[in-house]
């Protein structure tokens, strides 16, 4: 790529490319107290922990750390948390966009998603995960729109990684043709995708990346498909799976980078066994799954296990990780 008035901008897209090959980030959770508020001492406890696991960096502001819910002051504390806590090499992905409530203009979901990403950037992030922009779900000029709305956020001038996150889980489906047109905005290094039961989706943009866009780097977001994903074409991981248990899941995907088959499947196993304990309906529970996991550890405190988005923990969950996390001997 040819150095010029922008190579700054070219080198630091270059570098976070590079990066992402072979790479692995939790999007990590918030840990709150039961009033609602910031947990800041099990925060610092989870940073100092999280800096010792074998994770290229972390994922803040996504969906499973509540980016779009959490108020502009809790993002701007949570990142300086992870970039004080975090050794220099490790790199911090911001989720970008904005929520798609009733009586929202086109202006005003733009003008949000823009001075989210301007904050990231201001605060130093070296890259963002763009949010789908749900907003245009179902309107004339789709596909049109979506186009624009990821040229705006380029214009931000960090490294940019798409959410490819299907409607049935609440995102909004791109169609082959659009996701041409995403992969060649030259911020774009890569695509994180997330589409729960629909394999062939996954498949279908694999194989576009594989034949047309080589330098794309596809991201896995599939925490229930985690080992096959990463067989089936995966660079790195963004999983809020990764926000507990990492080594385990590391060693996965070590294991298939290395091609050491035979372990990888053992470790698959394993990985879908966590998944299938934290990942379940109703789906938004994983957080709060994630953190339980996180308290039974010890890494932080039991009161610290409370998500106020979500819809709370059930015995029956409680039980059941319990007896998965003795059963893989992470608990």
């Amino acid at each position: 790529m040819v150095r010029n008035s922008i190579g700054g901008k070219a080198m630091k897209i270059d570098t976070i490319r590079e990066k992402l090959e072979h790479s692995f980030f939790p999007a990590v959770p918030i840990p709150f107290d039961r009033s609602g508020k910031i947990h800041e001492t099990a925060q610092e406890q989870y940073v100092k922990y999280m800096d010792k696991q074998p994770i290229t960096g972390v994922a803040v502001w996504a969906h499973t750390g509540r980016g779009l819910l959490i108020t502009r002051e809790q993002r701007e504390y949570i990142f300086i948390s992870w970039r004080a806590g975090l050794s220099r090499e490790k790199i911090i992905i911001c989720g970008v966009g904005a929520r798609t409530v009733k009586d929202l203009t086109e202006e005003k979901f733009i003008k949000n998603t823009l001075e989210m990403g301007i904050h990231a950037k201001d605060l130093g992030a070296d890259a963002i995960l763009a949010y789908p922009p749900t907003y245009y779900r179902g309107k004339e000029y789709m596909d049109k729109k979506i186009i624009d709305y990821h040229k705006k956020i380029a214009e931000i001038g960090l490294p940019i990684i798409l959410f490819y996150l299907y409607d049935e889980a609440g995102g909004i489906s791109y169609s082959q043709k659009v996701l041409e047109q995403l992969f060649s905005i030259e911020n774009v290094v890569g695509i994180k995708m997330a589409t729960l039961d629909s394999i062939v989706t996954y498949q279908d943009v694999s194989k576009l990346i594989l034949d047309k866009f080589p330098h794309i780097k596809l991201i896995t977001g599939e925490d229930r498909m985690f080992g096959y994903t990463i067989a089936r074409g995966a660079a790195g991981a963004l999983v809020g799976l990764g926000s507990a248990c990492q080594k385990l899941q590391w060693e996965m995907m070590d294991s298939f980078f290395r091609r050491d088959y035979e372990d990888f499947v053992k470790l698959m196993l394993d990985v879908d066994k966590l998944a299938e304990c934290t990942f379940i309906d109703p789906m938004e529970g994983y957080i709060e799954r994630m953190l339980y996991i996180l308290s039974l550890q010890g890494i932080i405190p039991e009161d610290a296990v409370n998500d106020p988005y979500g819809p709370g923990l059930k015995q029956q969950d409680k039980e059941e990780i319990r007896k998965i996390l003795q059963e893989l001997h992470l608990y």
